[in-house]
């Protein structure tokens, strides 16, 4: 590993180390229940992995891995995909739709950068011994980071895909401007990476759903925190330089939902759609310009692709599967918070400041709408 990558990925792991308040910490108020992270780590076998780049200037873009069932694992697990917007991409997609699996980590990066990341995975697939056919089809999000990233720059290279994957673990998850999320923007605030999950009550079944968002979507005046208009009561003003031209969408927003409920791909596509109404309880509208593209699956019924005949599976009803809704949605919602609370002030090349949200304001306004 070059000295350079070394450099870079002993700052996502001391970013992923250092202690940032989430919502929660600041009084925000959430339904639900998280589990012990409050992360999508919080299903068994579930592991992320960052690499960071930020040289201070002009490259601030990274890639984030996600690993279904872990790097020691190379079973695959059911999925199933939607697109809320499509201007955006995520590789690998109609394989998921026609199969109904996910068979492999799948990775968030930059608009310019699915490329060579797509490239990198089947490569370090290969030297692991990962690859479930003679071919791959990896899964590869983005989002537009070029406010603030020198996105044409190409920064992101094959070694900066393998130090994410070979980083990746369980536990806390890092959010903010790390990983993909390193240069993105939403709201006009700074924002990034961000994760959340929620425990189903016994009753319903004891499951965990957990969230995983790379957030660079969204217009100020829309935004939203457990109700209060938060996006109305802090406008963009010439003091407070938004994200982008104007006040048009330009961003977009990848969820990743992870769940343990024992769901089959066409559920999981269900559960998908689902992260759409945890997007619009923070204020987004979806606009024309915003790829808003999600995916689910799930960690249940391991060795069901394997199987070369007849495979049995488990498979939760469709009468039992609403309270796996309800969690996407809530998860999806603080995922979404998350990121934003954990994004840190960034300039642009030209020295506009690109903010972030101020957890003092944010506070204040939940007090004074009665949220605290």
């Amino acid at each position: 590993m070059s000295q350079t990558i070394a450099l870079l990925l002993a700052a996502t792991l001391a970013a992923q180390a250092a202690p940032k308040p989430r919502a929660r910490d600041l009084g925000v108020p959430f339904e639900g229940t998280p589990a012990a992270n409050d992360a999508i780590t919080d299903m068994a076998g579930v592991e992320v992995g960052f690499t960071t780049l930020n040289d201070g200037s002009k490259v601030r873009t990274g890639v984030t891995a996600i690993l279904p069932r872990g790097k020691a694992s190379t079973d695959p697990v059911m999925a199933g995909w939607f697109s809320l917007n499509g201007n955006g991409e995520m590789t690998g997609t109609t394989w998921v739709k026609e199969g109904g699996f996910l068979e492999g980590p799948v990775f968030i990066t930059n608009t310019h950068s699915v490329g060579v990341v797509r490239d990198a995975a089947i490569a370090w697939g290969l030297k692991h011994g990962a690859m479930q056919q003679p071919w791959s089809l990896p899964v590869v999000a983005e989002t537009w980071d070029g406010v603030l990233n020198d996105i044409n720059g190409f920064h992101v290279k094959p070694d900066h895909v393998f130090a994410a994957l070979d980083s990746a673990s369980s536990g806390a998850v890092a959010e903010g401007n790390v990983g993909g999320g390193t240069g993105m923007i939403c709201y006009q605030f700074k924002c990034g990476t961000g994760t959340a999950s929620r425990k189903i009550d016994a009753a319903a079944g004891g499951y965990t759903v957990g969230v995983l968002v790379q957030a660079n979507h969204g217009r100020r005046q829309e935004l939203r925190v457990a109700g209060v208009p938060i996006g109305a009561e802090i406008p963009v003003t010439p003091q407070r330089t938004g994200g982008t031209q104007g006040d048009e969408e330009q961003g977009s927003i990848i969820i990743v939902v992870a769940t343990d409920a024992p769901l089959v791909a066409n559920q999981l596509e269900r559960i998908a759609r689902r992260a759409s109404l945890g997007l619009a309880r923070t204020g987004a509208t979806s606009g024309n310009s915003s790829g808003d593209i999600f995916i689910a699956f799930s960690t249940a019924n391991p060795g069901a692709a394997g199987v070369r005949d007849v495979a049995s599976v488990q498979m939760l009803s469709n009468d039992r599967i609403s309270a796996v809704f309800t969690a996407t949605v809530q998860a999806t919602e603080e995922a979404i918070v998350n990121a934003l609370v954990a994004g840190e002030t960034i300039k642009t090349a030209d020295g506009r400041a690109i903010e972030a949200l101020p957890h003092d304001r944010l506070v204040e306004l939940l007090r004074k709408y009665g949220r605290r």
